[in-house]
């Protein structure tokens, strides 16, 4: 390192996965490396790369030494970009209690918006962390807050399939209804999972079963595309509207027809599923048996 300095490296150049040497460095622990760089006057908030600073970097990898290190000598603990969005977004993920805390006491901002999971809380969530979610909740993270590939908290718990973590949103005061994303609510995002258990909970704790949004339109029509059968018996079990229109295959029967889930398709008929039903991207359920 010190040789190419004293060569005339360009200390904050770009490119590679880590798009810096200061972000490679806080990526792999390195202290010494990342003081040498900070004392020879490097970008600290230069953006790129896959975690968009150092200080995201350093925020994945559980290391309190460079996190320390690098918001000593001003990085900026807010900064937006790569794959998390921010660092506490990075930290809550990956479940670092000790970095979230550090982060936290420090300013970072509980409820800012960013990278694939949207918020911390909703990173937390999605990855079962519940010593952080927590301490997220206990600092103010707003449990209804939208997001991005989830859109809320309790879809993203829904997805991942902790039990706890979706007991912990409930009774923190998540809406158990509420719309939005792919999934349109958490009782769909859970369907998809084949979680009886986390289904079961929704159920009892007042999910609407016939709710409309999302991909696939209503949690029977997710669970009988998926193939996942006692989720799709539960469902009927709690009064699933069977024929219930809506989403990308228009209906159950014709979702559970077009990923060949025979069992499911019989389950339904079974049920009373109207068979010449139309709607969704195929018209109706015969007619994916000649496509």
């Amino acid at each position: 390192m010190q040789m190419l300095l004293d060569s005339g490296a360009d200390i904050n150049v770009q490119g590679g996965q880590s798009g810096n040497a200061l972000q490679a460095a806080s990526w792999r622990g390195n202290v010494a490396v990342v003081q040498m760089l900070l004392d020879n006057g490097v970008d600290i908030n230069a953006q790129g790369g896959e975690y968009g600073n150092a200080l995201q970097a350093a925020s994945t990898q559980d290391d309190v030494a460079v996190v320390q290190m690098l918001l000593d000598n001003g990085a900026d603990i807010n900064a937006q970009g790569g794959e998390y969005g921010n660092a506490l977004l990075a930290a809550s993920g990956k479940g670092h209690m000790a970095v979230v805390q550090m982060l936290l006491d420090n300013g970072a901002d509980i409820n800012t918006q960013g990278g694939y999971y949207g918020n911390a809380l909703q990173a937390a969530s999605e990855k079962g962390h519940v010593a952080v979610i927590q301490m997220l909740l206990d600092n103010g993270a707003d449990i209804n807050a939208p997001g991005e590939e989830y859109d809320n908290t309790l879809q993203a718990a829904s997805v991942g399939g902790n039990v706890a973590v979706v007991q912990m949103l409930l009774d923190n005061g998540a809406d158990i209804n509420a719309q939005g994303g792919e999934y349109g609510n958490a009782l769909q995002a859970a369907s998809t999972q084949d979680n009886v258990a986390v289904v079961q909970m929704l159920l009892d704790n007042g999910a609407d079963i016939n709710a409309q949004g999302g991909f696939y339109g209503n949690a029977l029509q997710a669970a009988s595309h998926v193939g996942h059968m006692a989720v799709v018996q539960m469902l009927l079990d709690n009064g699933a509207d069977i024929n219930a229109q809506g989403g990308y295959y228009g209906n159950a029967l014709q979702a559970a027809s077009r990923a060949g889930h025979t069992a499911i398709v019989q389950m339904l008929l079974a049920n009373r599923a109207d068979i010449n039903a139309q709607g969704g991207q195929y018209g109706y359920a015969g007619i994916i048996h000649d496509i």
